[in-house]
């Protein structure tokens, strides 16, 4: 039996409340629409770590950060860890990569065979956090709301050239695999977008005039009333050097929308190419992370909270029946997944995951394990652990009170029950549970420790000769249109799809 094609389909910044069911029907997002309305979807999935380089190699691995060593958006990601693509690949797949993983370290494949593009964004350990000095801001990789103030529209930016190449690579390499080859394929096409900043193009910017989603449905709550990693976010943030106006915040949601629709359409022609080339393959939807997009006054992601942690997550699937999944699950399951649907014996897989298959799940099996999550990076001082449970979400770090939220009763997470006397057997439980899985002394020695290490190699190699490890994507321009070394008519024939029209 031929295994199937696997297109995975990657965005940035997606924030999962606006995919309760698919995209909310206020979305002008057509390609996702049609996507969803084949596909499996999870309305509750988590990222394993809201942040992205931490977010992505939890996706890649199915591990969380305190087992991949994926801390923050500067820690190394090492070779040695079993992803997606490498389990793919040993199956005989051929495994390609157009646009961003954020991946950190020299090695900037990580199973993947092709790569097409270089990243957006540095390979290198320079984004390390210190937690050696709390409270300190790095302003020139820290963000700052400056990506709300500065909310508009651009016919260019670096993330639409990006995108916009990402795009044109993913289609060509569809192309090149119809038309020869014959073996498996799993291309993961992955962009920056919606990730702030928050600026698009007019002809999408325009459709949004009239959307009645422009303000959040949580006002902004004062510094004093935000809970301690609240805070401290927000001054990672640099949130006292900025006047954030109702039509900063305006802007700002018109254009993350906006982004959407931009994406959309690059989706709706990577997904027709595939059909005009008479491929058939399984597809993956999902982010890496949320943004909190003014939600309780916050940006971006860094937090638990719904806007920052919850993704959207799709899969379409030959004999997977299109419905929508309301049990937690978590991008981790990614790759157990992947590996399910290829027909991989999932014996070989288990032991390098922390997460399940959703297969199960999708047809029909009950799940009642807790989705974890971790952060570590910008905006802390010591990691924080999280758990959703059923309805509930429970957040532990050392340096804070503990939260719990309902989120049936209580979606925008507003009143913290952890203090409630009649939640307290619930808080004991989730605790417990949290106690079993996290040692968080030995998490923080870990993360200060590669922290520490990282910010003496930095600096040394910057010091001198420089040999940056950012991929460096080259072309054999003399393989490719016609050559002298290759038969003419044998080319036009070969690179002519269909054949027979």
């Amino acid at each position: 039996m031929s295994k199937p094609n696997i297109l995975i389909i990657m965005v940035d910044q997606l924030n999962g409340t606006f995919f309760p069911d698919g995209p909310a029907d206020w979305l002008h997002t057509p390609h996702l629409a049609a996507l969803a309305a084949r596909s499996v979807r999870f309305a509750n999935a988590y990222t394993g770590s809201p942040l992205c380089a931490p977010g992505r190699a939890s996706f890649m691995s199915g591990q969380l950060p305190s087992r991949t060593g994926v801390y923050d958006n500067a820690a190394e990601f090492v070779s040695s860890i079993p992803t997606y693509a490498h389990h793919l690949r040993r199956a005989g797949y051929l495994t390609c990569l157009s646009g961003k993983m954020h991946f950190v370290g020299p090695d900037q494949m990580h199973g993947f065979e092709e790569r097409l593009t270089t990243d957006i964004y540095p390979a290198d350990f320079g984004w390390t956090p210190d937690y050696r000095k709390p409270g300190e801001r790095i302003d020139w990789w820290y963000h700052n709301l400056g990506s709300v103030t500065g909310a508009g529209v651009a016919e260019i930016t670096n993330q639409m050239e990006y995108d916009d190449d990402v795009a044109h690579h993913a289609r060509q390499r569809i192309y090149d695999l119809a038309r020869g080859g014959d073996r498996p394929w799993c291309l993961t096409v992955s962009f920056t977008h919606p990730h702030d900043p928050y600026v698009a193009r007019k002809e999408y910017w325009d459709l949004y005039e009239d959307c009645k989603h422009l303000q959040p449905t949580v006002p902004a709550f004062a510094y004093s009333e935000q809970d301690p990693h609240s805070r401290r976010l927000m001054d990672a943030n640099d949130y006292q050097n900025f006047n954030i106006t109702a039509d900063d915040i305006a802007r700002s949601r018109r254009a993350y929308f906006a982004n959407l629709s931009y994406l959309d359409d690059h989706i709706g022609r990577i997904l027709k190419t595939l059909r005009d080339t008479r491929q058939e393959a399984i597809v993956l939807f999902a982010s890496d992370h949320g943004d909190m997009l003014g939600e309780g006054g916050m940006w971006f992601k860094m937090s638990f909270r719904e806007g920052s942690a919850r993704v959207p997550l799709m899969i379409a699937a030959p004999g997977l029946d299109p419905h929508r999944i309301d049990t937690p699950v978590s991008t981790i399951d990614v790759l157990p997944t992947l590996c399910d649907l290829a027909g991989i014996d999932m014996e070989e897989v288990m032991p390098w995951t922390d997460g399940t298959s959703l297969l199960p799940l999708a047809q029909g099996a009950e799940r009642t394990a807790p989705v974890a999550m971790e952060y570590a990076a910008e905006g802390s001082q010591a990691p924080l652990v999280g758990l959703r449970y059923g309805k509930w979400k429970y957040i532990r770090c050392a340096l804070d009170p503990d939260q719990l939220f309902d989120l049936d009763a209580d979606p925008q997470e507003r009143t913290n029950l952890a203090d409630h006397p009649a939640h307290q057997g619930t808080v004991a439980s989730l605790r417990a549970k949290s106690e079993a899985r996290w040692n968080l002394a030995a998490f923080d020695a870990a993360v200060r420790e590669s922290q520490a290490r990282r910010w003496v190699v930095y600096p040394a190699l910057r010091n001198g000769d420089y040999y940056p490890w950012d991929y460096q994507p080259l072309q054999k321009a003399s393989e490719r249109y016609m050559r002298n070394h290759m038969d003419l008519n044998t080319l036009e024939e070969s690179k002519r799809f269909p054949r027979g029209e």
